[in-house]
Formats: structure tokens, sequence, C-alpha cells
């Protein structure tokens, strides 16, 4: 729940809420939606952004406005938008139509490769790049999370930001199969810059997280930002955990229903399918159920400061809250959790499959 305060008090904050980030999204033309859900981001409004040539809308909790951003975009059909370099990361979702996208470097090597709907890749740190919409009938809309807001509020300086001509050699160097799909995989790392559909993508098992569900993780074109994909099973939900601000959760597959809260405060709850958008708060536990026929799946969009970690490097929303970690284990729920899971499941003729993923926990649970 919000803290609301006293307005006397808000007033002498006011200035400080405003931004270099919030100034350059509005010079832009465009609007930044300020929530942690969108319900469809295939049907969210977007208005013409002029210097790109597409249309835009950029999608922010308040939390994540200074560590990562999220923007959808549409490239209209036989169109492409206006070629671009930049300073901050980029990683990119396509949600519908198909394309092509071609990198390059002041070097002069430059790569080119296409994609569709379900497509992942990254744009290596100020390689210049541009998006071609290769229908010439419907448009191409993705969803995108950078780190510009930090970047933006560092230097202020959209000039050099946007136009410093500077190689990064080490993280793009021209390679031709630069985005090639690979299936190597360093522990549930896999090491690619490109993922041609992620919802066919092959997951690895994650039995920490709970439900017998998959996982794989992505750090591409050598950034700090990563991702991951986790899928789980009809009739099962995750783990809650919470982390810090900046995870853009986007569900590719199934039907369901995520619950989000602060320590402390009644759950709140949010209906889900393909293309919703959840951003958890900072710290705030979040739990994702699946209520549909199939298994359910997600890509989580995320920069390295939403992941505190142990000493070991081991994210603390993989550790039992009983050893210290932000995780909660199936065994210390509260009864709500449960109760309403199987109402959800019966009201489309379905049963909780939880008896598996409760008992394998108590193996390993440690003591309270």
């Amino acid at each position: 729940m919000d803290t609301v305060v006293d307005e006397g008090l808000a007033i002498k904050f006011a200035t400080e809420r405003d931004s270099s980030y919030a100034r350059w999204v509005a010079s832009e033309g465009l609007d930044i939606i300020s929530g942690h859900y969108v319900a469809d981001l295939r049907a969210i409004e977007l208005k013409p952004w002029s210097r790109r040539g597409g249309r835009g809308v950029f999608i922010n909790h308040d939390a994540s406005r200074t560590s990562n951003d999220c923007y959808v975009c549409e490239i209209p059909p036989a169109g492409g938008l206006a070629p671009q370099r930049q300073l901050f990361e980029e990683m990119i979702l396509v949600l519908d139509g198909r394309g092509s996208t071609r990198v390059w470097n002041d070097a002069g090597r430059q790569v080119s490769f296409e994609w569709q709907a379900g497509s992942i890749f990254a744009i290596p740190l100020n390689a210049s790049y541009e998006l071609v919409n290769l229908s010439g009938v419907e448009p191409a809309r993705f969803v995108s999370s950078t780190n510009l807001p930090p970047v933006m509020n560092l230097y202020d300086d959209v000039d050099f930001i946007f136009n410093t001509s500077r190689d990064f050699p080490e993280r793009f160097s021209g390679e031709a199969d630069y985005f090639a799909p690979k299936q190597e995989t360093k522990g549930l790392l896999l090491d690619t810059n490109f993922v041609t559909d992620a919802v066919e993508l092959p997951l690895l098992s994650a039995k920490e997280r709970g439900a017998g569900g998959g996982h794989v993780r992505f750090s591409m074109a050598k950034g700090s930002m990563n991702s991951h994909i986790s899928e789980f099973p009809v009739g099962t939900y995750k783990k809650a955990h919470r982390h810090g601000p900046g995870a853009h959760v986007i569900i590719l597959s199934g039907q369901g229903y995520s619950l989000m809260w602060s320590e402390g405060d009644e759950p709140q709850r949010y209906e889900w399918g393909p293309g919703s958008l959840i951003i958890p708060p900072n710290m705030w536990f979040h739990q994702h159920f699946n209520v549909g026929d199939t298994p359910a799946r997600y890509l989580a969009f995320k920069h390295e400061g939403v992941a505190i970690r142990n000493s070991q490097g081991v994210p603390k929303s993989w550790i039992s809250r009983r050893i210290g970690g932000d995780q909660v284990d199936y065994a210390d729920e509260v009864p709500y959790i449960r109760e309403t899971f199987a109402e959800a499941l019966a009201k489309v003729g379905l049963e909780p499959a939880m008896d598996a993923s409760y008992e394998a926990e108590l193996a390993d649970l440690p003591p309270r």
C-alpha cells in the first residue's frame, strides 16, 4: 500500500520528484504510464514518436525510474524506425509482427538478422542500429527495457547519450554470428544474444523456485542488465519472493493471476494472460499462479540491482526466509494462498496439482 502523507510535506519534496529522464520522455512527446500493472501491452494506447518514426509509450513504476525503464513501440507497415545509437543498454521482446534489425559500429562492421513475435535480443552498447518492419500490411510492436534512467539522470545531456562516437569492441565488434541462436548454458545462464521464440525456448530445471517449473537466465550483449524466463505447470504456482525495483514481468503464455504485497499489508491481485505486464514495487512480495489449462510462462526484464545477493552470489529471492533470504516457503504460507488458488481453479473446472511440490520442499526445508 502506498504511504500518503500530508500535502504540505509532499510540496516540500515536489521538485525532487522531477528528473532529467522524465523531462526527456516529455520532450519526446510521449507519456509515462506510472503503475505496476498493464493488462495487455498489445492493446495499450501509443502516441506518435516523431523522432523515431513510430509510435510509443513509456511504462514506469516510480521505484524503477532511477534504475531501468520499459517502453512499448510500434513500427508502421513497410516502415522502419530511425537509426539510433545510445550510451545505455536495451533488451527487446517482439510482441507482434516480423522484421529485421541491422547493427553496425564505427569501424564499419555490421550484422543483420530477422525476428518474429516472441524473439528476444539486445542492442550492444553504443552500436548504431535500425529496426525495420518486413510486413507491408501489419504494424510490428515490441516492448523494451533499458537502463536509460540512471544514464540520463547522471549526464543530463541528450547529445552525449545519443551522439557519441565510441566503439566498445569487447561488447560488439561485428561478429557474423553475434545474433545467431545458441544453446550453450553456464549453470542457469544461456549464453546467447538472440532467442528466436521465447515461448518455445527449452528451459532448465529450477526446483528451488517451486512448482516443478523450468527456468533460464540471460545476460545479452555482455551488458549489466539481465533477464530470465520461468514456466510452471497447470494447477501450480510459484513461491512468493521479493527483490529490488525494476523487474518487468511480461506474460508469454497461459492464464493466471499474481498477488503482490508489501510486508504487513493485504495482497493485491492482478489477473493476467499473454501480453500482460507486472512491475513488482521495491521489496514487495509477489507470487504467480497458473489457473489455465496450459503451462504458464513469463519473461522478466531486469537490471542487476534487482538481485540482492548473498556472499556466494545467490539471489536472496531464491533463498528461504528461514535462513535470511527473501523467498517464502510453501510450508510458511498463510491459508489464504491455497484457499484462493483452489477457488480460482474450481471456477474453470480444475484442481490444484501442488501436493508433489509441497512434499518435495520438505526434504530440504530449513528449521524455523
